[in-house]
């Protein structure tokens, strides 16, 4: 069980850490760098637009993707297994 609340935080003081914190280690990694492009574009001002959509992007991501998880493992602990 992945705590969403966790994943968000940690997105929210590093964009990817909450996909990484999920297991989505590809997509954390993707965040880091798409917000490292943001950061030099800033230079060209539309990183001050993107970045903060991003960072806001991945901190939702990261809390329903959370929640994703913990309903399908749920799910899947209350079928009974047959043998």
């Amino acid at each position: 069980m992945k705590n969403s609340g966790v994943a968000a935080v940690l997105s929210f003081f590093f964009s990817g850490l909450g996909q990484i914190y999920n297991g989505q280690i590809a997509k954390g990694v993707l965040f880091i760098v798409i917000q490292a492009i943001n950061l030099f574009l800033m230079f060209i001002l539309i990183g001050f637009i993107t970045y903060p959509i991003v960072w806001i992007w991945g901190m939702v991501d990261a809390h329903k993707t959370a929640e994703k998880m913990n309903r399908s493992a749920k799910q899947s602990s209350l079928v009974p297994e047959i043998n």
